[in-house]
């Protein structure tokens, strides 16, 4: 079956819904209940006939045959139940409300998704579906979902780069909507494996942690979507801070884009109510103690690899210069890992605007006096590079170069584009004397000529820059509003 006319049935009645205040976000989520209700209760069914866990009066069932008012309070009452149970279901059901006001639009949407088999369809079709819901709602700047979004060019890119291999372990602390796990997993089932690796896949392979039940929410969901894990039994992410302790277990892969935002923060009672403060992390295992949650990070996902793990992780230009803590991280990962890739990003690729980040890649290393840095290879893909989220976006063949020059297949075998004219000399190598060298270590390095300071004729063009200030300015008045909302609040 094509993904086509299913497609376009959920997006019309997304846009029907909108007519009435239901945005994209508040839809998705409603459309997550049905259908896990749904696949439940296919899979309850002969062949099958297995127990999700869902009590009796619970079911689709039930909801299929009610009507106006009684529909919905029964709703509000499922929701409310199923949120209480252990395991995978609680943690779909998870502090669940019911956003659709309309009885008979309810009624609808639940006609809509039973006229599916769910756990019949095509991965892709259903992909299709979920992945697209999730790009828009994360481009609804107002309700700040872009930040669990990470641009898929870009996921696949670093997924490409690190090649992951069948039977081996994948993590993520901060998965968001698991955008990582489902692009390693089309990267794998694109290979051979055998019997043994297609079930690890499924059922071994990835594991991570996002503490919005919302988001982890439609992460499960996204991942059930494209038959990965289980409805029953313990969820493949945990609602746990993932910087509290150090991790139960390591992983061979760690793929991440951590939340920006430098410090991380945490709501405390005192005598005169609830407070906010800065929320610094004491980990025997940490190199050093700071508020930054990049750097927290950074720290934290070399604690979770393997001695042979490697990771690649979206970190924000902060990490690469900042003093203090920042130094001595920079320092430690020279030493004890091999940072053998740096990745500069452009701005206007990520919902959240006026972000300058960077895509580090390292590889751990068994305890050694010696350093595990030889060299530091960098590609920027930033400096005369203009991109905007609507006209422009970041496409995979923009990144396809970069992933060419890291050669994934031995990347012990690089080639320097340095003074060559028609690669601009994006790709070059530093020792790790000459960045230990610099102020602080700092990583924060530029080479190339910015041309739009030297050369009027190479500006962006009008609608580019005009695209430009209208996201800049709407994501300032998005966080306008979210501190009016605080302080109202």
């Amino acid at each position: 079956m094509t993904s086509a006319p299913i497609v376009q049935k959920v997006w019309n009645f997304c846009n029907t819904l909108r007519d009435d205040g239901v945005g994209y976000g508040d839809y998705l989520e409603q459309l997550t209940f049905l259908i896990f209700l749904k696949m439940a209760d296919e899979v309850s069914r002969p062949p099958r006939n297995r127990d999700v866990g869902i009590p009796s009066g619970y079911g689709w069932a039930a909801l299929r045959s009610l009507k106006g008012a009684e529909l919905e309070v029964h709703y509000i009452d499922t929701l409310r139940e199923l949120g209480t149970r252990p395991g995978i279901l609680g943690q779909i059901f998870t502090k669940a409300q019911n956003k659709i006001q309309d009885p008979a639009k309810l009624s609808r949407l639940i006609a809509l998704v039973d006229e599916e088999s769910w756990t019949l369809l095509d991965a892709d079709v259903k992909g299709d579906i979920y992945e697209g819901l999730l790009e828009r709602n994360a481009e609804d700047t107002k309700s700040g979902a872009g930040q669990y979004f990470t641009p898929r060019a870009l996921i696949r890119a670093m997924v490409d780069c690190m090649a992951p291999e069948p039977g081996r372990t994948i993590a993520d602390p901060a998965c968001g909507t698991g955008g990582f796990f489902l692009s390693a997993y089309d990267y794998l089932v694109a290979r051979p494996m055998d019997r043994e690796q297609k079930v690890f896949l499924k059922e071994a392979t990835f594991f991570g942690n996002e503490i919005v039940a919302g988001t982890r929410r439609l992460a499960l969901m996204n991942m059930f979507l494209h038959n990965i894990g289980d409805m029953v039994g313990d969820s493949p992410i945990s609602p746990a801070d993932a910087l509290i302790a150090p991790p139960s277990q390591t992983f061979d892969y760690v793929l991440a884009n951590p939340p920006f935002g430098k410090k991380s923060s945490m709501t405390f009672t005192t005598d005169e109510g609830e407070a906010e403060g800065e929320l610094t992390y004491n980990r025997q295992d940490f190199w050093a103690t700071t508020s930054n949650k990049q750097l927290n990070f950074v720290q934290h996902i070399r604690a979770m690899l393997k001695t042979t793990g490697r990771a690649a992780v979206v970190v924000p230009d902060n990490v690469l210069f900042e003093g203090g803590a920042g130094e001595v991280i920079r320092r430690k990962l020279l030493q004890t890992c091999d940072l053998h890739t740096i990745l500069r990003l452009p701005t206007g690729i990520f919902y959240a605007q006026g972000v300058k980040a960077n895509v580090i890649f390292f590889d751990n290393r068994p305890a050694s006096k010696d350093p595990q840095t030889r060299e530091v290879w960098y590609f920027d893909y930033r400096t005369n590079v203009h991109h905007t989220l609507k006209k422009k976006p970041l496409r995979q063949e923009d990144l396809a170069e970069f992933v060419r020059l890291y050669n994934p297949d031995n990347r012990f075998e690089r080639v320097a584009t340095w003074g060559e004219d028609n690669l601009e000399g994006r790709w070059r190598s530093f020792t790790r004397e000459e960045l230990l060298a610099r102020d602080k270590a700092s990583l924060d390095l530029f080479w190339l000529k910015d041309k739009s300071l030297t050369d009027l004729d190479n500006l962006p063009e009008p609608d580019d820059l005009a695209e430009e200030i209208i996201e800049g300015l709407e994501a300032g008045l998005a966080s306008l509003r979210s501190v009016l909302g605080e302080l109202r609040g």
